[in-house]
């Protein structure tokens, strides 16, 4: 297992990139308002850690066109799909903003002081230790630049009693597992904590809304399909439960999304602070 990345093998799976796909078709259309509260424009320098397939990579270089933009990711074959990507969706001028580099959060690729927006999404559950990769982005941003930081919290994820115990799955299965190869799976609500002890200033809280009303049905469903055939493996084995059960978990969350007028929500936390002075 590699301790800063002991997720690797799920996150490099297929489901992970439809995974991300379908993460920002539901989440960005909400978050993107919150970075007019930065008011940052020019020629910025963005690190975009965890970029994955650079599904925000590419909407970062969009939404602030006079900026470099580099997507950092622990995983090649993420990079590589992300390159692809870009050629396919991205306009040239865009693409020709956007660089990837292979990156450990834990030590990052980076000088001192050299960003003026850091975005970090769907990555802090995924690692231990998140104090330690918030002081890297601390060294690497400039001295009140910005951090936006999503963090997941799958304590905030509610579907009715009828879906097959919900509750009890994520409490007792997912939470656990999660815990047992060291991540927080309730980072979410500790980031605002988290970012204090690291000296960042300025600390937001927002969230972004997932549900049936606000997201369309086949998107929500589709994070969670994805959940299922990434990870129904790995947490049978954790809990001792057989993969189809595991799976029939999911199709009984995934019931409910799919189905009008079913109801679920999934509260995203998104959390935004400013970089300490230089030691």
């Amino acid at each position: 297992m590699d301790a800063h990345n002991p997720q690797a093998e799920q996150m490099g799976d297929e489901a992970m990139a439809r995974n991300l796909a379908h993460q920002a078709q539901a989440i960005w259309p909400q978050e993107d308002p919150l970075f007019d509260r930065y008011a940052l424009s020019g020629p910025l320098r963005i690190a975009d850690v965890g970029c994955g397939t650079g599904e925000i990579t590419r909407r970062l270089a969009a939404r602030y066109p006079d900026a470099r933009v580099l997507g950092l990711d622990l995983i090649e074959d993420n990079l590589a799909r992300a390159r692809l990507l870009d050629a396919q969706e991205a306009t040239p001028e865009a693409a020709a903003r956007i660089s990837y580099r292979l990156g450990d959060a834990f030590h990052l690729p980076l000088e001192a002081g050299s960003a003026d927006l850091l975005v970090c999404r769907h990555m802090s559950q995924a690692v231990p230790d998140f104090p330690a990769v918030l002081r890297e982005f601390a060294r690497v941003l400039a001295p009140g630049a910005r951090l936006h930081l999503l963090s997941e919290d799958y304590g905030m994820l509610h579907f009715p009693a009828s879906a097959g115990d919900p509750d009890g799955f994520w409490q007792d299965i997912v939470l656990p597992f999660l815990t047992s190869i060291g991540c927080d799976g309730r980072v979410g609500r500790h980031s605002p904590r988290l970012l204090a002890e690291a000296g960042f200033t300025g600390i937001s809280m927002d969230f972004v809304t997932v549900d049936t009303l606000r997201v369309s049905r086949a998107t929500f469903a589709g994070i969670l399909r994805a959940w299922r055939d990434g990870y129904a493996g790995v947490l049978a084995d954790f809990s001792g439960k057989a993969p189809a059960e595991i799976a029939a978990r999911f199709d009984a969350m995934l019931a409910v999304i799919e189905t009008p007028p079913g109801y679920a929500v999934w509260h995203v936390p998104v959390i935004a602070g400013l970089a300490p002075p230089r030691p």
